[in-house]
């Protein structure tokens, strides 16, 4: 059933616009015989004071960010340098979902909020010229992106809601939001925000387009 109410839609990057860095935390995994979900169960321990949280709020360089990473990991059972966790956060482009973000977009306002570091280049902290251009190319389709290595707040800090509410000059029950993790979309839930948590490209274009009342299958 349409949602009459919504009026913008909000967009997290990684996981959503792109495939998730999680896909890439996995292999790499693998390849240093590390746990399952080792680094994010690093960067869940002590999640709004640790390294990666001061990194998004750019509170960190990228060499403090590194020693940082390094030490939380090693008293977690296991080195890894945070120089090495910076190369495994841009995804891949998911060409379906970027289709409907621009049909989207000529209808309504549509608005990035992502949780990024300055290490890489732009929102989707890409590292190639490539990767960059397609970001950009991307990017060009919001009308606001909002970073949380701009603004010094990060997901799911319930402030960086308000203020994104206020950025884009709407209620929080006139904006869709989707974002790959559940913990980011609680605190935009509990405003009254419709959410949506993306698990994969084709939940995520069923789910929109119910949401929104069209097709992008």
């Amino acid at each position: 059933m349409t949602d009459q109410k919504i009026e913008a839609v909000l967009w997290d990057f990684g996981g959503v616009l792109t495939t998730s860095p999680f896909e890439a935390f996995n292999r790499y995994e693998r390849a240093k015989g590390l746990p399952e979900n080792f680094l994010r169960t690093v960067n869940s321990t002590n999640p709004d004071q640790n390294a990666w949280a001061k990194f998004e709020r750019s509170q960190v360089t990228a060499e403090e960010f590194d020693t940082l990473f390094l030490k939380e990991s090693t008293e977690l059972g296991h080195p890894v340098p945070g120089s090495d966790v910076i190369q495994l956060l841009s995804g891949d482009m998911r060409p379906r979902v970027i289709a409907a973000l621009k049909a989207i977009a000529e209808d309504m306002p549509c608005v990035c909020l992502t949780n990024n570091v300055s290490a890489g280049k732009g929102p989707g902290m890409s590292r190639s010229e490539e990767a960059q251009k397609a970001v950009l190319e991307v990017m060009s389709l919001f009308s606001q992106v909002i970073e949380s290595s701009k603004i010094g707040m990060r997901k799911p800090d319930p402030e960086i809601y308000k203020y994104t509410c206020e950025q884009m000059g709407k209620k929080p029950d006139q904006i869709l939001y989707l974002d790959d993790l559940g913990v980011n979309l609680k605190p935009a839930a509990a405003m009254g925000m419709k959410t949506i948590k993306v698990l994969n490209e084709d939940q995520l274009l069923s789910d929109l387009g119910a949401a929104l009342g069209r097709n992008f299958s």
